[in-house]
């Protein structure tokens, strides 16, 4: 459904980074986005030392219990992070027994760096989900080299996909946290559903400066579906993406101009 150029006109409803690839990450007010998405933002991960691919929830089998673990950046230093385990203890990735800590609470060998390796790789399982190629079944998968991101840097959704979702699901809790965004953008109510579906090949600008270009949708997978502070597990959460969207929540952007971005910053959809 075409829009006019009147109606384009939203606001940054919120701001995420995940500075570990696969924790949980940090609300945030105000962000800095360079060529590579916004700062901090995936900047660590875990490496399976046994098998050298990247950790990802994306495979709860092997790693079931990631999400709880939560990382954030320490203020005042682009390169320092904090992890908070399960039981509330805090490491830093400066700290000697930091890979020994994390693969005691793991089960599982891991090494935290924020060097990808040359080719990365990484696992993902597929639930038994009707509409999906992948069928309980474990696949490996590809990442682009040089970053910890699956695809592009940027994930943007709007409150419209997530008030659509929840229309076709109302006992499911469609929080944005199980989506894992960068940018919630708070579109109102009077928007069609799923309205970013519109937006490939366009540019998405936000404040004075940023301009971010949609590459293309954001295919779901079973990570939307895990438990996390306080957010129950449910299936029905991919299955109401699969029947109704092919899937997908929010779109993927590269950054076209860098710059600063706050919470309330106007977005605007240009050609």
């Amino acid at each position: 459904m075409a829009l006019s150029k009147s109606s384009l006109m939203w606001s940054v409803s919120s701001l995420w980074r995940y500075p570990v690839k696969s924790m949980l990450g940090e609300q945030v007010a105000t962000a800095t986005v360079t060529e590579r998405g916004l700062q901090g933002d995936r900047q660590y991960a875990l490496i399976d030392v046994e098998t050298g691919h990247v950790v990802s929830a994306k495979n709860p089998r092997r790693w079931p219990s990631l999400f709880a673990f939560q990382a954030r950046s320490v203020p005042g230093s682009s390169m320092s992070i904090e992890v908070t385990l399960p039981d509330g203890q805090i490491v830093t990735e400066s700290m000697r027994e930091v890979d020994a800590v994390l693969s005691e609470r793991l089960g599982r060998k891991v090494r935290l760096t924020s060097v990808p390796p040359a080719q990365p790789v990484l696992e993902q399982y597929a639930p038994n989900l009707d509409g999906q190629s992948e069928r309980d079944s474990e696949t490996t998968v590809k990442i682009p080299p040089t970053t910890f991101f699956d695809e592009a840097p940027v994930h943007l959704l709007t409150t419209a996909t997530l008030h659509a979702l929840e229309s076709h699901y109302p006992a499911g809790r469609f929080d944005a946290r199980r989506f894992r965004p960068n940018v919630v953008i708070d579109t109102g109510t009077a928007i069609p559903m799923f309205v970013e579906n519109d937006w490939k090949g366009r540019t998405v600008a936000i404040g004075a400066h940023v301009r971010l270009a949609v590459t293309g949708f954001c295919a779901r997978c079973v990570m939307t579906t895990l438990p996390q502070q306080g957010l129950p597990q449910d299936l029905a959460i991919l299955r109401t993406a699969v029947q109704h969207n092919h899937g997908n929540v929010g779109v993927l952007a590269t950054v076209v101009t860098p710059g600063i971005v706050h919470t309330g910053d106007v977005v605007r959809i240009e050609a």
